[in-house]
C-alpha cells in the first residue's frame, strides 16, 4: 500500500498482522468496549471486537532521500518474550527488493523509538553468527534521549537480547547518528516529541507542496485510543505522558487533512469527536 504526500511518497511493507492480541496490549479495550465503537469497523477491528494491528516498515522517498521508517521484528532474533516472534524466517527484505526497495537503496533507518518491533530488522545474521546492519549503504537515526536510556537500562534478559542484536551492532559499525527528539532530517521531513510510550518516543512530520502526513510511530497504538486517550499500552514508560502527548498530537492534526499513518495501524484522517476524537480510514 502506498500514498502521495505532495512530492512525496510512502510505502508500507506488512511483516506480520494479528487479530484480538487485545488482552496483551490494550487491556482495557475489551470486545464490549470496542464494539461501543462502530466507526473502528471493519477496518480496525472485527465485528467481534478484535482488535486488528499490524507490524510493519513505512519506506518514504523525498526528492532527495529514501528513508526507511522503523524496521519490525526480524528474521533470527532470540530471547523476545513473545514466543512467536523468536527465530523467525521471512522474506521480508526480498518482497521489499521486489518492490523496488533493495536494502542498499536506503540512505537513511529512523526509528521513532527503541522497542523491539520496531528495530528487528536494523541488522540481519551472517555467516559466522555476526549481526550486520540490514541496510548497509544507510545512516541510522537513534533519538539521544532514547538511545541513551536503553543503553543505561537493558538489564532485563530480553532488552538486553534486543540491544545485543539490534541496537548495539549498528553503534559498533559507526552506522547510528543520535539526534534531538525535533530534528528536521531534509526539506520535506521532522520529528515532533511524543515521549509517554518510551522516554524519547518520536513522531514524524512529512510536508510538501501544501500536503502534510504524521507517521506516528506508537504515541497510539490502536486508533480506539483516540476514542479513549486515557487507554494505555502495557509497555508504556509514562501512561499519563503518553496520553497527554495523544492529546496533543490529535488536537493539532485533528479536523485537517492531514495523512495520518500509525506504526501499527493504516492511514486515514483525525476527527474530533466531543472531547476525544475518531478515526475515518481510508478507503484501499
Amino acid at each position: 500500500m502506498s500514498w502521495k504526500v505532495g512530492k512525496v511518497s510512502i510505502t508500507r511493507f506488512v511483516e506480520m498482522e494479528t487479530v484480538g492480541s487485545t488482552r496483551f496490549i490494550l487491556p482495557a479495550a475489551t470486545n464490549d468496549e470496542i464494539q461501543k465503537m462502530p466507526w473502528l469497523i471493519p477496518h480496525f477491528a472485527t465485528e467481534e471486537g478484535r482488535l486488528k494491528m499490524s507490524i510493519h516498515s513505512l519506506a518514504v522517498e523525498t526528492p532527495t532521500r529514501r528513508i526507511l521508517v522503523d524496521t519490525g521484528l526480524g528474521n533470527d532474533k532470540q530471547g523476545r518474550n513473545v514466543p512467536t516472534w523468536n527465530n523467525r524466517n521471512t522474506p521480508f527484505l526480498e518482497t521489499m527488493t521486489a518492490a523496488g526497495f533493495a536494502p542498499d537503496s536506503f540512505d537513511t533507518v529512523l526509528c521513532t523509538h527503541l522497542h523491539v518491533d520496531h528495530v528487528g530488522w536494523n541488522t540481519k545474521l551472517v555467516d559466522g553468527g555476526k549481526w550486520q546492519p540490514a541496510f548497509p549503504k544507510a545512516h541510522y537515526l537513534f533519538g539521544r534521549t532514547e538511545y541513551e536510556y536503553w543503553r543505561d537500562n537493558s538489564t532485563e534478559p530480553d532488552k538486553a537480547a534486543l540491544f545485543a542484536d539490534s541496537i548495539k551492532p549498528i553503534v559498533d559499525a559507526d552506522s547510528a547518528k543520535l539526534i534531538p527528539d525535533n530534528h528536521q532530517l531534509c526539506d520535506e521531513i521532522s520529528l515532533i516529541p511524543t515521549p509517554g510510550h518510551s522516554p524519547g518516543h518520536m513522531s514524524v512530520l512529512i510536508r510538501s507542496e501544501g500536503e502534510q502526513a504524521l507517521l506516528t510511530g506508537d504515541a497510539a497504538h490502536h486508533p480506539c485510543q483516540m476514542a479513549r486517550l486515557d487507554w494505555s499500552s502495557t509497555v508504556d514508560a509514562d501512561p499519563r505522558q503518553a496520553a497527554e502527548s495523544r492529546r496533543t498530537l490529535f488536537s493539532r492534526f485533528a479536523d485537517t487533512p492531514t495523512l495520518v499513518i500509525g506504526g501499527h495501524f493504516s492511514g486515514g484522517h483525525i476527527r474530533r469527536d466531543g472531547d476525544a476524537f475518531r478515526y475515518v480510514a481510508l478507503q484501499s
